[in-house]
Protein backbone atom coordinates (compact mmCIF):
# COMPACT_ATOMS: atom_id res chain seq x y z
CA UNK A 1 0.00 0.00 0.00
CA UNK A 2 1.15 3.49 -0.90
CA UNK A 3 1.01 6.27 1.53
CA UNK A 4 -1.17 8.85 0.49
CA UNK A 5 0.96 11.81 -0.22
CA UNK A 6 -1.62 14.95 1.11
CA UNK A 7 -2.13 16.11 4.27
CA UNK A 8 -5.76 14.58 5.38
CA UNK A 9 -5.73 18.12 7.96
CA UNK A 10 -6.17 20.51 4.92
CA UNK A 11 -8.89 21.63 2.66
CA UNK A 12 -9.29 21.23 -0.93
CA UNK A 13 -9.99 18.37 -3.00
CA UNK A 14 -12.25 15.23 -1.55
CA UNK A 15 -9.00 13.00 -0.56
CA UNK A 16 -7.88 16.37 1.50
CA UNK A 17 -10.93 16.37 3.92
CA UNK A 18 -10.20 15.94 7.74
CA UNK A 19 -9.84 12.53 9.16
CA UNK A 20 -12.67 12.39 11.37
CA UNK A 21 -11.70 12.70 15.02
CA UNK A 22 -12.46 9.07 16.26
CA UNK A 23 -11.27 7.55 13.40
CA UNK A 24 -8.07 8.94 13.71
CA UNK A 25 -8.11 7.78 17.75
CA UNK A 26 -9.06 4.78 16.57
CA UNK A 27 -6.38 4.18 13.42
CA UNK A 28 -3.39 5.21 16.51
CA UNK A 29 -5.02 2.47 18.46
CA UNK A 30 -4.48 0.27 15.77
CA UNK A 31 -0.82 1.09 15.20
CA UNK A 32 0.00 0.97 18.68
CA UNK A 33 -1.53 -3.06 18.96
CA UNK A 34 0.23 -3.82 16.07
CA UNK A 35 3.18 -2.82 17.45
CA UNK A 36 3.69 -6.43 18.95
CA UNK A 37 5.04 -9.08 17.45
CA UNK A 38 3.19 -11.46 19.37
CA UNK A 39 0.40 -10.38 18.45
CA UNK A 40 -2.54 -12.28 17.61
CA UNK A 41 -3.51 -13.26 14.21
CA UNK A 42 -6.96 -12.24 15.15
CA UNK A 43 -6.30 -9.04 15.67
CA UNK A 44 -4.70 -8.62 12.48
CA UNK A 45 -7.49 -9.92 10.80
CA UNK A 46 -9.54 -7.36 12.94
CA UNK A 47 -7.34 -4.51 11.96
CA UNK A 48 -7.41 -5.84 8.12
CA UNK A 49 -11.57 -5.49 8.89
CA UNK A 50 -11.70 -2.14 9.98
CA UNK A 51 -9.22 -0.52 7.34
CA UNK A 52 -11.93 -2.02 4.76
CA UNK A 53 -14.87 -1.23 6.57
CA UNK A 54 -14.61 2.59 5.42
CA UNK A 55 -12.98 5.49 3.40
CA UNK A 56 -12.11 7.28 6.30
CA UNK A 57 -10.07 4.20 7.70
CA UNK A 58 -8.84 3.42 4.47
CA UNK A 59 -7.14 7.28 4.48
CA UNK A 60 -6.16 7.32 8.56
CA UNK A 61 -3.85 4.16 7.98
CA UNK A 62 -2.32 5.52 4.75
CA UNK A 63 -1.44 8.57 6.87
CA UNK A 64 0.06 6.68 9.44
CA UNK A 65 2.11 4.63 6.82
CA UNK A 66 3.31 7.59 5.48
CA UNK A 67 4.36 9.40 8.61
CA UNK A 68 6.08 6.05 9.86
CA UNK A 69 7.61 5.76 6.40
CA UNK A 70 9.45 9.35 6.89
CA UNK A 71 10.16 8.58 10.55
CA UNK A 72 12.57 5.50 9.91
CA UNK A 73 15.76 5.69 11.72
CA UNK A 74 15.10 9.14 12.73
CA UNK A 75 13.83 10.67 16.62
CA UNK A 76 11.09 12.63 16.94
CA UNK A 77 8.15 13.33 19.48
CA UNK A 78 6.47 11.18 17.09
CA UNK A 79 8.60 7.84 17.12
CA UNK A 80 8.91 8.53 21.22
CA UNK A 81 5.32 8.62 21.41
CA UNK A 82 4.74 5.70 19.99
CA UNK A 83 7.71 3.66 21.89
CA UNK A 84 5.75 5.51 25.16
CA UNK A 85 2.50 3.75 24.34
CA UNK A 86 3.56 0.60 23.04
CA UNK A 87 5.17 0.10 26.31
CA UNK A 88 2.41 1.40 28.72
CA UNK A 89 0.47 -1.36 30.25
CA UNK A 90 -2.74 -1.76 27.67
CA UNK A 91 -4.71 0.34 29.96
CA UNK A 92 -2.80 2.11 32.00
CA UNK A 93 -3.43 6.64 31.97
CA UNK A 94 0.25 6.90 29.97
CA UNK A 95 -1.12 4.56 27.27
CA UNK A 96 -4.37 6.67 26.65
CA UNK A 97 -2.16 9.96 26.98
CA UNK A 98 0.43 8.99 24.01
CA UNK A 99 -2.57 7.66 21.63
CA UNK A 100 -4.03 10.83 22.06
CA UNK A 101 -1.08 12.69 21.90
CA UNK A 102 -0.18 10.36 18.42
CA UNK A 103 -3.40 11.77 17.00
CA UNK A 104 -2.18 15.28 17.84
CA UNK A 105 0.63 14.52 15.88
CA UNK A 106 -0.04 12.33 13.03
CA UNK A 107 -3.27 14.05 12.00
CA UNK A 108 -2.99 17.62 13.08
CA UNK A 109 0.40 18.43 12.82
CA UNK A 110 3.42 19.92 14.57
CA UNK A 111 1.37 23.80 15.18
CA UNK A 112 -1.39 21.40 17.57
CA UNK A 113 1.02 20.10 19.47
CA UNK A 114 2.95 23.08 20.19
CA UNK A 115 -0.34 24.03 21.13
CA UNK A 116 -1.88 21.18 23.44
CA UNK A 117 -2.28 22.25 26.81
CA UNK A 118 -0.84 19.43 28.99
CA UNK A 119 1.87 19.23 26.37
CA UNK A 120 2.30 15.75 27.06
CA UNK A 121 5.90 15.53 25.67
CA UNK A 122 7.23 17.99 28.13
CA UNK A 123 6.45 15.71 30.67
CA UNK A 124 7.65 12.72 29.07
CA UNK A 125 11.12 14.24 28.61
CA UNK A 126 11.39 15.69 32.05
CA UNK A 127 14.65 15.10 34.50
CA UNK A 128 12.53 13.45 36.85
CA UNK A 129 8.83 12.24 36.65
CA UNK A 130 6.17 9.46 38.21
CA UNK A 131 3.31 7.82 37.21
CA UNK A 132 0.14 8.14 38.26
CA UNK A 133 -0.12 6.51 41.86
CA UNK A 134 3.52 6.74 41.99
CA UNK A 135 5.49 9.20 44.40
CA UNK A 136 8.93 9.45 44.11
CA UNK A 137 11.68 11.45 46.31
CA UNK A 138 14.77 13.58 44.98
CA UNK A 139 18.13 14.65 46.40
CA UNK A 140 19.39 17.25 44.65
CA UNK A 141 23.21 18.52 44.30
CA UNK A 142 22.42 21.53 47.15
CA UNK A 143 20.97 19.08 49.57
CA UNK A 144 17.18 20.15 48.57
CA UNK A 145 14.89 17.32 48.84
CA UNK A 146 12.34 16.74 46.21
CA UNK A 147 9.26 14.67 46.41
CA UNK A 148 6.89 14.19 43.36
CA UNK A 149 3.70 13.16 44.20
CA UNK A 150 1.53 11.01 41.88
CA UNK A 151 1.17 11.92 37.88
CA UNK A 152 4.01 14.80 37.72
CA UNK A 153 7.07 16.11 36.48
CA UNK A 154 9.84 18.46 36.79
CA UNK A 155 13.19 19.93 35.42
CA UNK A 156 16.41 21.34 37.58
CA UNK A 157 17.72 24.24 35.93
CA UNK A 158 20.70 24.70 38.47
CA UNK A 159 23.67 27.30 37.41
CA UNK A 160 26.12 29.49 38.78
CA UNK A 161 22.99 32.29 39.65
CA UNK A 162 20.22 30.58 40.89
CA UNK A 163 18.55 26.77 41.39
CA UNK A 164 15.29 27.09 39.45
CA UNK A 165 13.30 24.14 39.34
CA UNK A 166 10.50 24.04 36.26
CA UNK A 167 6.90 22.33 37.15
CA UNK A 168 5.89 20.75 33.95
CA UNK A 169 2.64 18.72 35.85
CA UNK A 170 1.76 17.76 38.81
CA UNK A 171 2.59 18.42 42.24
CA UNK A 172 5.93 18.88 44.41
CA UNK A 173 6.99 19.17 47.93
CA UNK A 174 9.79 21.25 48.53
CA UNK A 175 12.11 20.93 51.84
CA UNK A 176 15.12 23.85 50.72
CA UNK A 177 18.84 23.23 51.94
CA UNK A 178 21.21 26.17 52.67
CA UNK A 179 23.30 26.92 49.35
CA UNK A 180 26.67 25.38 49.43
CA UNK A 181 28.27 28.05 47.29
CA UNK A 182 29.94 31.11 48.89
CA UNK A 183 26.59 33.50 47.47
CA UNK A 184 23.81 31.73 48.04
CA UNK A 185 21.91 31.31 44.66
CA UNK A 186 18.05 31.91 45.19
CA UNK A 187 15.72 28.95 45.10
CA UNK A 188 12.63 29.27 42.86
CA UNK A 189 9.68 26.67 41.95
CA UNK A 190 8.26 27.67 38.42
CA UNK A 191 5.17 26.95 37.39
CA UNK A 192 3.27 28.12 34.13
CA UNK A 193 1.24 31.23 35.72
CA UNK A 194 4.31 32.30 37.58
CA UNK A 195 7.29 30.99 40.54
CA UNK A 196 7.32 30.79 44.08
CA UNK A 197 10.74 32.08 45.65
CA UNK A 198 11.63 30.46 48.92
CA UNK A 199 12.73 32.39 52.07
CA UNK A 200 14.05 29.34 54.00
CA UNK A 201 11.71 26.80 54.17
CA UNK A 202 8.89 24.06 53.40
CA UNK A 203 6.42 24.22 51.01
CA UNK A 204 4.30 22.63 48.44
CA UNK A 205 3.54 23.87 44.92
CA UNK A 206 0.86 21.95 42.73
CA UNK A 207 0.14 22.68 38.76
CA UNK A 208 -3.66 22.99 38.53
CA UNK A 209 -5.38 23.23 34.85
CA UNK A 210 -5.61 27.17 34.88
CA UNK A 211 -3.35 28.53 38.46
CA UNK A 212 -0.75 27.74 40.72
CA UNK A 213 -1.42 26.61 44.43
CA UNK A 214 1.17 27.31 47.17
CA UNK A 215 0.96 25.43 50.65
CA UNK A 216 3.57 27.02 52.95
CA UNK A 217 4.52 24.37 55.97
CA UNK A 218 7.79 26.13 57.53
CA UNK A 219 9.40 29.15 56.38
CA UNK A 220 8.46 31.96 53.89
CA UNK A 221 7.52 31.79 50.10
CA UNK A 222 7.31 34.84 47.76
CA UNK A 223 4.90 34.69 45.17
CA UNK A 224 5.03 36.25 41.57
CA UNK A 225 2.76 35.43 39.01
CA UNK A 226 4.20 36.44 35.37
CA UNK A 227 2.11 39.13 34.19
CA UNK A 228 1.54 40.95 37.37
CA UNK A 229 2.40 44.69 38.36
CA UNK A 230 1.62 44.21 42.27
CA UNK A 231 4.24 43.41 44.67
CA UNK A 232 4.79 39.58 45.18
CA UNK A 233 3.26 38.42 47.70
CA UNK A 234 5.09 36.53 50.70
CA UNK A 235 2.91 33.54 51.78
CA UNK A 236 4.17 32.50 55.92
CA UNK A 237 4.09 28.93 57.30
CA UNK A 238 0.67 28.04 57.73
CA UNK A 239 -0.91 29.48 54.47
CA UNK A 240 -1.77 28.61 51.08
CA UNK A 241 -2.56 30.60 48.01
CA UNK A 242 -3.37 29.91 44.05
CA UNK A 243 -2.51 32.39 41.38
CA UNK A 244 -2.84 32.58 37.88
CA UNK A 245 -0.53 34.64 35.83
CA UNK A 246 -2.05 38.14 35.97
CA UNK A 247 -3.49 37.66 39.93
CA UNK A 248 -2.70 35.80 43.37
CA UNK A 249 -6.07 35.16 45.50
CA UNK A 250 -6.46 36.23 48.96
CA UNK A 251 -4.01 33.91 51.19
CA UNK A 252 -6.35 30.70 53.12
CA UNK A 253 -5.36 28.50 56.06
CA UNK A 254 -3.07 25.68 54.48
CA UNK A 255 -5.48 22.20 55.31
CA UNK A 256 -3.95 20.12 58.18
CA UNK A 257 -2.80 16.65 56.38
CA UNK A 258 -2.42 18.04 52.43
CA UNK A 259 1.13 17.07 52.51
CA UNK A 260 0.14 13.64 53.80
CA UNK A 261 0.57 12.08 50.50
CA UNK A 262 4.08 11.88 51.30
CA UNK A 263 3.25 9.61 53.72
CA UNK A 264 1.30 7.68 51.51
CA UNK A 265 -2.16 8.99 53.13
CA UNK A 266 -4.89 10.88 51.76
CA UNK A 267 -6.51 12.92 54.95
CA UNK A 268 -10.30 14.08 54.71
CA UNK A 269 -11.73 16.24 57.06
CA UNK A 270 -15.78 16.89 56.37
CA UNK A 271 -15.14 16.81 52.93
CA UNK A 272 -17.95 16.11 50.43
CA UNK A 273 -17.71 13.03 48.71
CA UNK A 274 -17.46 13.71 44.99
CA UNK A 275 -14.44 16.19 46.02
CA UNK A 276 -12.84 13.34 47.57
CA UNK A 277 -13.42 10.80 45.10
CA UNK A 278 -12.00 13.80 42.70
CA UNK A 279 -8.66 13.86 45.25
CA UNK A 280 -8.43 10.03 45.29
CA UNK A 281 -8.82 9.58 41.68
CA UNK A 282 -5.01 11.28 41.21
CA UNK A 283 -3.70 8.36 42.50
CA UNK A 284 -6.29 5.89 40.42
CA UNK A 285 -5.46 3.96 37.44
CA UNK A 286 -9.25 3.60 36.89
CA UNK A 287 -11.65 6.79 36.98
CA UNK A 288 -13.54 7.20 40.03
CA UNK A 289 -17.06 9.20 40.43
CA UNK A 290 -20.23 9.11 42.16
CA UNK A 291 -24.12 9.19 41.79
CA UNK A 292 -25.46 12.52 42.17
CA UNK A 293 -27.33 11.15 45.27
CA UNK A 294 -24.22 10.39 47.41
CA UNK A 295 -22.10 14.05 46.09
CA UNK A 296 -22.70 15.11 49.77
CA UNK A 297 -22.25 13.00 51.87
CA UNK A 298 -19.34 13.71 53.97
CA UNK A 299 -15.68 12.10 54.40
CA UNK A 300 -13.42 12.40 57.03
CA UNK A 301 -10.34 10.26 58.17
CA UNK A 302 -6.75 8.97 56.77
CA UNK A 303 -7.45 6.61 53.78
CA UNK A 304 -3.72 4.34 52.10
CA UNK A 305 -3.22 5.84 48.82
CA UNK A 306 -1.76 2.95 48.21
CA UNK A 307 -4.90 0.36 48.38
CA UNK A 308 -7.59 2.15 46.35
CA UNK A 309 -10.19 -0.61 46.67
CA UNK A 310 -10.02 -1.24 50.65
CA UNK A 311 -10.49 2.99 50.64
CA UNK A 312 -13.95 2.15 48.48
CA UNK A 313 -14.31 -0.71 50.52
CA UNK A 314 -14.67 1.25 53.87
CA UNK A 315 -16.49 3.86 52.44
CA UNK A 316 -18.83 1.75 51.00
CA UNK A 317 -19.53 0.18 54.61
CA UNK A 318 -19.41 3.55 56.13
CA UNK A 319 -22.59 4.94 53.99
CA UNK A 320 -24.00 2.05 53.16
CA UNK A 321 -23.00 2.60 49.46
CA UNK A 322 -22.20 0.23 46.28
CA UNK A 323 -19.23 -0.14 44.25
CA UNK A 324 -19.67 -0.60 40.57
CA UNK A 325 -16.92 -1.44 37.67
CA UNK A 326 -18.04 -1.02 34.64
CA UNK A 327 -15.53 -1.80 31.62
CA UNK A 328 -15.56 0.40 28.25
CA UNK A 329 -15.46 -1.60 24.69
CA UNK A 330 -11.91 -0.53 24.76
CA UNK A 331 -11.28 -1.87 28.24
CA UNK A 332 -10.55 0.80 30.43
CA UNK A 333 -12.81 -0.06 33.74
CA UNK A 334 -14.74 2.76 34.91
CA UNK A 335 -15.65 2.87 38.91
CA UNK A 336 -18.41 4.48 40.05
CA UNK A 337 -19.95 5.03 43.57
CA UNK A 338 -23.85 4.69 44.28
CA UNK A 339 -26.60 4.21 46.73
CA UNK A 340 -26.41 -0.04 47.75
CA UNK A 341 -29.75 -1.55 46.47
CA UNK A 342 -31.38 -1.76 49.50
CA UNK A 343 -31.06 1.83 50.23
CA UNK A 344 -32.20 3.00 46.65
CA UNK A 345 -35.49 0.54 47.26
CA UNK A 346 -36.43 1.69 51.07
Amino acid sequence: MSAASESPCQGGPPGDRPIPSDVARRAVEWLVELQDETTAPTVREEWARWKEAHPDHERAWQRIEGINGRLHGMSSPVKSAITHATLAPPESNGRRHAIKALAILIFAGGAAWLAEDKMPWRTWTADFRTDRGERRTVDLADGTQLVLNTDSAVNILFDSTERRIRLVAGEILVTTAPDPQAVARPFLVESAQGQAKALGTRYAVRQLPDATEVSVFKGAVEIRPNESDIPPLVLRAGQRVSFTSRKTAAPRLAEEGSAAWTDGLIVARSMRLIDFLADLGRYSADPLSCDPAVADLRVSGSYPLGDIPRVLDALSATFDLEVQTMTRFWGQQIVRVTLAPRRKSS
